[in-house]
C-alpha cells in the first residue's frame, strides 16, 4: 500500500511513537493530577515534559500556558466559543476548514459578526485586504497558516503584525503546519494557536492543543474535575487546569512526546525539505498528464506538502476509487471539510482529489502514483 493522505492523518508514524503508547498503556499507567501514587506522579511527569516539548517548538515562554485537547476541532472551538460575545466581530478567510467555519456560524446566528475576507484563485491572501476588514468592534482574526485543499502558505507573520498594531486577537490553526512550518508565538504575534498531534506532529489520533496568551481571558468549554483545588465548585483559573476538565487521553500524549521527540531528533527544517521534494516530484510528474487541471500555488515554497487536482471527465470520487482498489493507493476526494475552500478556487460542485504526502514517502513512491494517475487519464 502507499499512503499519501498525510493531510488528513499521518502515516506511517515513527515507530518510537507506537512504542510509547504501548508502554503507557502496559506499564505506566495511572491518571495525571489524580492522586499521589507513583504512577499517577510519573503521568504528570510525562503531561509536563510533553508541554515543554510543544514549548519549544512553538518559542512559548510558559509551557503551563498549553492546555491539552482531544483534536484541533476542540481547541479552534475553545478560542472562539471561550472569547467571542454578542456585537464582537470576528474576521476569517475564505479558506477555512469547517472546524472554523461551523462554529462561527454558529455564532454569527447568537450575535457575533463575521467577515470572510476572499483569497485569490490559488487560496493566497493579501494582508491588506485582513486591514481593511477591521471594523471598530472587531474582537479577532482567526485564520489557518495552510490551506488543507491547496496547501496555499497563508501571511500569518504579515497579519499578526496588522491585529497586534490594531489592538485585536490573534489566532492560528495550526492543523496542517504545526511540525513541518515555523511557529513563533512571540514573533509572529500569535495570542491563541490551535494545533493537533496526529498530523505533521506524528502523534496518534486524539491528541491536540491550545495555546493561549498570558492573561488572556477565556471561558471553557467544560467544567469538572481537574486534580486541583478540589475543595472549591469554581473551576480553576490557573492554566492549563481551566481547560483541562476530566482525564485527558494520557496514552496519547505519551504518543505525542514521541513524535515530538522523533521532529527534535531529525530537525524541523529536514522533515519539510523532505516533504518538499516528494511534492515538487508531485507537481513535476501531474503537469504532464493531459486533461488534469491542478489547484493551488503549485510551488513548493508557496504551499506546504498538499497538492489537489481534478481530471476532465473524471468524477474525483472514481479516481480515488480506481486508485486504491487497482494500485492500493490512498489518497482523498470530496471537499475535504472545507466548502468555502472549494468554493474560492472554483471546486465546490465536483470537488477535487487531493494527494499529501509526508515524511516517510519515498521517490519511487512518488513514480508510482504519478504513473497509476498516467494509466487512468488515459483510459
Amino acid at each position: 500500500m502507499i499512503y499519501i493522505d498525510n493531510a488528513a492523518t499521518t502515516y506511517p508514524k515513527p515507530e518510537a511513537v507506537y512504542e510509547a503508547v504501548d508502554h503507557f498503556n502496559r506499564f505506566m499507567g495511572g491518571n495525571p493530577g489524580r492522586g499521589s501514587n507513583k504512577k499517577a506522579l510519573k503521568a504528570g511527569s510525562m503531561l509536563l515534559e510533553t508541554r515543554e516539548a510543544l514549548a519549544r517548538l512553538f518559542n512559548i515562554a510558559d509551557s503551563d500556558q498549553v492546555a491539552f485537547t482531544a483534536n484541533v476541532t476542540e481547541s479552534i472551538n475553545l478560542g472562539l466559543k471561550g472569547i467571542l460575545k454578542p456585537g464582537d466581530h470576528v474576521i476569517t478567510t475564505s479558506m477555512e476548514h469547517n472546524a472554523v467555519a461551523r462554529p462561527l456560524h454558529v455564532l454569527s446566528q447568537k450575535g457575533v459578526q463575521w467577515t470572510q475576507v476572499k483569497c485569490a484563485a490559488d487560496g493566497s491572501l493579501d494582508p491588506a485586504d485582513v486591514r481593511a476588514a477591521i471594523r471598530d468592534n472587531t474582537r479577532m482574526i482567526c485564520m489557518l497558516h495552510a490551506s488543507n485543499l491547496t496547501g496555499t502558505i497563508m501571511p500569518i507573520d504579515e497579519v499578526g503584525v496588522i491585529a497586534r498594531e490594531a489592538g485585536i486577537l490573534f489566532m492560528v490553526d495550526s492543523a496542517q503546519t504545526a511540525g513541518v512550518l515555523e511557529i513563533d508565538v512571540a514573533a509572529q504575534n500569535i495570542d491563541i494557536l490551535a494545533f493537533t498531534g496526529h498530523k505533521a506532529l506524528l502523534g496518534p489520533q486524539g491528541t491536540g492543543g491550545i495555546y493561549l496568551r498570558p492573561g488572556l481571558e477565556i471561558l471553557p468549554l467544560k467544567e469538572g474535575g481537574t486534580g486541583s483545588l478540589s475543595e472549591s465548585l469554581e473551576q480553576p483559573a490557573l492554566m492549563p487546569d481551566r481547560l483541562e476538565s476530566g482525564t485527558l487521553n494520557t496514552p496519547g500524549i505519551a504518543g505525542l512526546l514521541a513524535g515530538l521527540n522523533f521532529i527534535e531528533l531529525v530537525g524541523q527544517k529536514a522533515i519539510g525539505e523532505k516533504e518538499q521534494k516528494m511534492t515538487a516530484m508531485l507537481i513535476e510528474g501531474l503537469k504532464e498528464i493531459k486533461g488534469l487541471i491542478m489547484y493551488g500555488p503549485k510551488d513548493v515554497k508557496r504551499q506546504t506538502a498538499v497538492v489537489a487536482f481534478n481530471i476532465v471527465d473524471i468524477d474525483c470520487g472514481e479516481l480515488s476509487y480506481a486508485l486504491d482498489s487497482e494500485y492500493e493507493i490512498v489518497i482523498r476526494s470530496g471537499l475535504h471539510c472545507a466548502p468555502l475552500a472549494h468554493q474560492t478556487i472554483g471546486t465546490l460542485e465536483q470537488g477535487a482529489c487531493r494527494i499529501s504526502p509526508g515524511y516517510f514517502t519515498t521517490e519511487e513512491e512518488m513514480l508510482q502514483v504519478i504513473k497509476a494517475i498516467h494509466s487512468i487519464a488515459r483510459r
